[in-house]
């Protein structure tokens, strides 16, 4: 009787934990953001895939495009266009741009798209010293590059 008794304790140990660790999860699910550079959105899109749909949050990064940081005056508001080399997207944000933010320079940008196919971004992050890249801005180009061989 003492074996069966101990069976069921650890199935319901087991089965809570499995429980606690899904409730977690699905409680998580809206702070979960996925990293994508312009290319991997375009390929979602293509696929129609969820994960790039209008409204749902996810991180985008990649290279300011040169020639592309648009500043309305006397507003925050900003426009510029993320590049991997490969796609481009266009990214609007109202808010302050970090001190290290310019064209031709990694930056990760936190966000969702609109209606109209452009990035509204939350966030943006931008690189820290002369050498430093974020590692997916770094792995996402590097994939580009190899994509365009």
């Amino acid at each position: 009787m003492k074996k069966k008794q101990r069976l069921y304790f650890i199935l319901f140990i087991l089965a809570s934990l499995a429980a606690a660790v899904g409730l977690s999860l699905y409680a998580l699910q809206d702070n979960i953001s996925f990293f994508y550079s312009p290319v991997e959105v375009k390929a979602l899109q293509d696929k129609f895939s969820p994960a790039v749909a209008v409204g749902r949050r996810f991180r985008l990064g990649g290279l300011v495009k040169k020639g592309t940081l648009q500043k309305r005056r006397d507003t925050l508001v900003v426009s510029f266009v993320v590049t991997d080399e490969v796609n481009d997207m266009r990214v609007g944000y109202s808010g302050i741009l970090p001190d290290l933010f310019r064209e031709g320079q990694g930056v990760v940008a936190t966000g969702s798209l609109n209606e109209a196919g452009v990035f509204i971004a939350t966030d943006i992050l931008a690189k820290h010293d002369e050498k430093y890249m974020p590692p997916e801005v770094a792995k996402s180009l590097e994939k580009a590059a190899r994509r365009k061989k």
